[in-house]
Formats: C-alpha cells, sequence, structure tokens
C-alpha cells in the first residue's frame, strides 16, 4: 500500500493511500462517507472484484490523517477532489478516461459536483447512498442551522447518524463505534451548503453524460431516496443503471451482502470503460436551449410572468434610486459600465432608502459571482503571464469583449510591458475605456470596434496575442456556430500553444428573474443561454483548445478555464 499526501488547490496537504497499484491499470478513485476515513475502505479496495485496478482514496478536510481543518464551503471538497485527479495524472500518469469514481453518501454529492461542475470525461462513477438531500427530522432545521451560522459562523452540528442504522453488522457496528478517526460533527455552513449544492445538482443533472451507477438504500433513515431518483431521472447518461437493496442502510460497503454490490460495481465499471467514447461535436445542450427558448418565448405560467411584469414595472419606477440599477437600466445590466459599477461594489443611492436598495442588489448572488469570477480571471492571467515571464516571452493579451477595460488595466498596473488590445463591440464602453487611457497616459494598451463573431475581424487586430480572454460574452447567444467563429478567429491570429482564457455560466439561480426584469445593452430582455461545461468545453476541443484547468465560485454559477490552442 502506497501513503502520502497531495498539495490541494489552497496548498493544504491532504492524506491519501493506495491499493493494488500498477502502472498501465485502470483506475477506481474512492471516496468516504461524512464523517470517516479512507482506511475503512481497505476491505473494499482489496476484494476480489478489483484486484486489477489501481485503487486510491483520500482523507477529506479535518477527517482521518488530514490535519487541514474542515472547510465551510462545499465546493472546497470538489477542488480537493479535481486537484487529486491533477495529482494522479502529474504523478502516476493516469488520465480521465482511465478513472472510475466510487462515491457513498456525501461523497457522492462531491462526485456528482466534480463531473456536473468540471465536466471531467472520466470513465464513469458509481454513486451509493448519494446525499443529496439529508433526513434532518427535525422541521425547519436547515433554516434554523443556517440561521445560526450567521450568529457564530463556526458553528458545529452534532451527527444524530449511529452505527445502528449504517448496518445491520454487528461487527461492523462495533468497528464503527470504536474508530479514534471517526468524527461526531459537521460543520454547520458546510452542512447547509451541502444541501443547497445537492438541490442545484440534481435540478441539473441533465448536465452529466458520463456512465453513472446509483445504489439506492431501500431502509435509508440519513437521506431520502427520492432525491437519488429524480437525479437518476435527469442524467444524460446513455449508460445509467439504478439498483435498490432492499434491506440495506445507508452504509452500503459495511452493510451484508456488499459482496454483491462489489460485483455490480466491477461489472458496470467494465461496461464504463468499453463503452464507445462520443464524438467531439458541435451539439448543443437540449434541456438548457428548452430551457433558453421557453424564456425567449414567454412559456411560462401566467403567473409567474405577471409577477415578473411586476417586478419590471417597480424596477422602472423606484429603480433609479439605486446607482447601481440607474446605470443597468440607462446602458443594460450586463453593459461594462454596469459590471464597473458591480466590481466597485460600493453601494450609492439617493434618499437613504436608495443606497439600501443599491447594497441588496450588489450583494445578489449573481452580481457575487460576477466579482469572483473576475478574481479567477485575474488568478488564471497571472498564471499563464508567469509562465510566459519564465520563458522569457513578451506579454500580448487581447481581450475579444473587454467591455470598458476594468480588470486589463489591473493587469496593465501590474505587468506595465504587457501589450494589451481591448476589443468591444459598444462604442459608450470604448468611449469610457479610451479617457481612462487619456486621463492616466498610458501605453501599450489600446481599444479596438470590432464584432468578434465575425471571422474577418481578427486580421484587423493586426496582433498576434499568447493569451486571449473571452469573458462574459457566449451565454448572450444561443448559436454554436457563431461561437465557433469567435474561437476559430482567434486561433488564426494567435500563436501556437498559447492559451484562451474564457469563461461559462453552466448554471445560474436567477435566470428567469434576469430574462424578464432587467434588460441587456442591446435594449432587449437580458435573456441567456447557459451552457453545461460538458458543452463550452466541448466547443473548443472542436476548434482544437483543450482545457487546461479552471477555476469555479462557491455558488457553483461561473468558471474561468484555461485552453491551450493546438494547431495541426
Amino acid at each position: 500500500m502506497i501513503e502520502g499526501t497531495f498539495t490541494s488547490f489552497d496548498n493544504a496537504a491532504i492524506f491519501y493511500r493506495a491499493w493494488n497499484y500498477k502502472e498501465g491499470q485502470k483506475t477506481m478513485i474512492v471516496l468516504h462517507r461524512g464523517h470517516e476515513h479512507s482506511a475503512r475502505l481497505a476491505e473494499f479496495a482489496q476484494s476480489a472484484p478489483f484486484a486489477n485496478y489501481n485503487v486510491f482514496s483520500f482523507d477529506f478536510r479535518g477527517h482521518g490523517y488530514t490535519e487541514q481543518e474542515v472547510s465551510p464551503n462545499f465546493m472546497d471538497y470538489v477542488r480537493d477532489l479535481d486537484a487529486f485527479a491533477h495529482y494522479l495524472n502529474h504523478t502516476y500518469q493516469i488520465h480521465y478516461h482511465d478513472t472510475f469514481v466510487v462515491a457513498n453518501s456525501i461523497a457522492g454529492v462531491i462526485a456528482s459536483a466534480w463531473v456536473h461542475d468540471y465536466a471531467v470525461p472520466i470513465a464513469g462513477m458509481a454513486l451509493l447512498a448519494p446525499a443529496f438531500s439529508i433526513k434532518l427530522y427535525v422541521p425547519l432545521a436547515k433554516e434554523m442551522i443556517a440561521l445560526g451560522t450567521k450568529f457564530k459562523p463556526d458553528m458545529i452540528v452534532t451527527s444524530y447518524v449511529k452505527s445502528k442504522v449504517l448496518t445491520h453488522e454487528k461487527d461492523q457496528q462495533v468497528a464503527y463505534d470504536s474508530d479514534p478517526l471517526i468524527t461526531k460533527f459537521i460543520n454547520g455552513r458546510m452542512l447547509v451548503d451541502l444541501l443547497d449544492a445537492g438541490k442545484r445538482i440534481v435540478d441539473d443533472a441533465a448536465a452529466i453524460t458520463v456512465p453513472t451507477i446509483v445504489f439506492s438504500a431501500g431502509k435509508d433513515y440519513v437521506v431520502k431516496n427520492k432525491w437519488q431518483q429524480r437525479f437518476f431521472h435527469n442524467l444524460s447518461s446513455d449508460l445509467r443503471e439504478f439498483k435498490t437493496l432492499k434491506d440495506s442502510f445507508h452504509g452500503i460497503l459495511f452493510e451484508k451482502g456488499r459482496e454483491q454490490v462489489y460485483k455490480d460495481i466491477a461489472k458496470f465499471m467494465e461496461k464504463s470503460f468499453a463503452a464507445p467514447k462520443v464524438k467531439i461535436n458541435l451539439k448543443a445542450d437540449k434541456f438548457t436551449t428548452d430551457e433558453y427558448y421557453q424564456m425567449l418565448f414567454g412559456l411560462l405560467p401566467s403567473v409567474e410572468l405577471l409577477s415578473y411584469k411586476i417586478q419590471k414595472k417597480l424596477l422602472g419606477i423606484i429603480g433609479p434610486l439605486s446607482e447601481g440599477m440607474r446605470l443597468g437600466l440607462l446602458y443594460g445590466f450586463d453593459s461594462g459600465i454596469s459590471l464597473d459599477y458591480v466590481y466597485k461594489n460600493t453601494p450609492q443611492g439617493k434618499l437613504g432608502f436608495g443606497k439600501i436598495m443599491d447594497k441588496n442588489y450588489l450583494n445578489a448572488i449573481g452580481w457575487a459571482g460576477i466579482r469572483q469570477r473576475k478574481v479567477h480571471l485575474l488568478q488564471q492571467i497571472d498564471k499563464q503571464i508567469t509562465l510566459l515571464q519564465e520563458q522569457g516571452k513578451p506579454i500580448k493579451i487581447l481581450d475579444v469583449a473587454g467591455g470598458t477595460g476594468n480588470y486589463l488595466f489591473d493587469i496593465k498596473a501590474k505587468y506595465p510591458d504587457a501589450e494589451i488590445v481591448v476589443n468591444d463591440f459598444k462604442r459608450s464602453n470604448i468611449e469610457v475605456g479610451e479617457a481612462y487611457i487619456k486621463q492616466h497616459n498610458l501605453t501599450g494598451i489600446r481599444f479596438t470596434n470590432y464584432d468578434c463573431f465575425d471571422l474577418n475581424t481578427y486580421p484587423l487586430f493586426n496582433f498576434e496575442p499568447n493569451i486571449t480572454i473571452i469573458s462574459g460574452i457566449f451565454e448572450l447567444f444561443d448559436d454554436n456556430d457563431m461561437i465557433c467563429n469567435t474561437i476559430k478567429g482567434i486561433s488564426s491570429i494567435a500563436t501556437n500553444n498559447s492559451v484562451i482564457v474564457y469563461t461559462g455560466q453552466p448554471w445560474h439561480p436567477q435566470l428567469k428573474t434576469i430574462a424578464f426584469v432587467l434588460k441587456s445593452h442591446r435594449d432587449t430582455d437580458w435573456v441567456m443561454r447557459r451552457r453545461s461545461q460538458y458543452e463550452l468545453d466541448k466547443l473548443f476541443a472542436y476548434n482544437s483548445v483543450f482545457k487546461q484547468n479552471m477555476l469555479i465560485d462557491n455558488y457553483g454559477i461561473f468558471t474561468v478555464s484555461v485552453g491551450k490552442i493546438v494547431k495541426s
């Protein structure tokens, strides 16, 4: 057995172990249940059906031998899994397509979120009693815990789960009760975050296309099985199976008859590894396309439409009291000027009440996500600039839809030698940006006014970028051919092996409100066609731009990816 640590996204040291490792074998990543640790998976890992697989597992934050404390953010556990997969690739040359994930309970939500949010092309996954929704028993428990964390951010919740509701086997109950590494508590914010993430993943499971088998415990006193069924129903996977274990408790890997579960997992793994790989294509997500046209045509219940009309009317009447709303009403809520205001995040308004309105407006989850997207953009660009500097190459940045140039001025201030071209379709944005350049007497940065979806645009830049940015533009358009034109145009002028930093919006909780209440910079309803990360990455791969890494906010709304241009 191999034991060691890997460095996660935030430099945390995470303990892991491996069984049966042999170079060239297919690999299983097995994730332990909440409260537990990887050593408890030893029997599973060393069972006969998995003798010819590498089996890796790691201890979650605050669990087992991982000294890093528990995180209150569910997405940190997803990021750990992503970092582990990158570590396995770098250290053991294990690729996504040679990897199958097995996950129990909370880990099932982590694995599902990883596949959903990061669109990792793994061979498949087995989810055992995934905890998409937990039986809290006490009415309004989630709401009370959420309220409690407002007053005590590090609030701890004691688990009600006893070994007798995890397994019928007495020996396994004793092993659980006597294990000093079992944790009996859960972070309150993490629990609330987990429940929110579980709902998001179940509702949006159509974005998941990898082979998936779900095992549902027939006598589960910990999680709600209906949510597992909804998740399975929503999947887009061509290869999927659902098995109900009639008499099983929640801890499926420690239950009576678990040997049959091992065999079922092994059998499904073989099918998954043998399944034909989907050829990269331009096919759009059906579920997000249907959603887009439902909003575009207003095909919603009359009561819902009336509610949005009232909200829009009120926005027009009292919105101008809030400076952010006033700018949105004037220039469009998706305009560069509006986004500049959101980035500044300083509430302003009239008559006192307007400032309160403005604060609530700026605190909306979508705008919070936008601000985090900017942070992630700058992080990704910083990393790429550092690589260029290490190679002694010039820094040449193109933003094809850069608005007023907001964060690009931050980059220019940090890297004065960088040569930057900011393109935008809207003259009002360019005027703001050019005024800033003149005011600060900047050189080596200029604006252009071209259509980034027109292939004929790109030679006009007279520029050969090695970092190109596409931020917040693709979700405004439904047509994948337009998206491809942009990617092709960039590739036609960029240097080989240079990068595109691109943003995505795979999910948004306020999509309908935005569509029916807010207006866009084109003076029409701001109707967006979100794309799953799977679809978005596929469009880039189709045009020979291959994703290297990705960042995502804690809400699951915005992603920032780096893709490498590979010219034949």
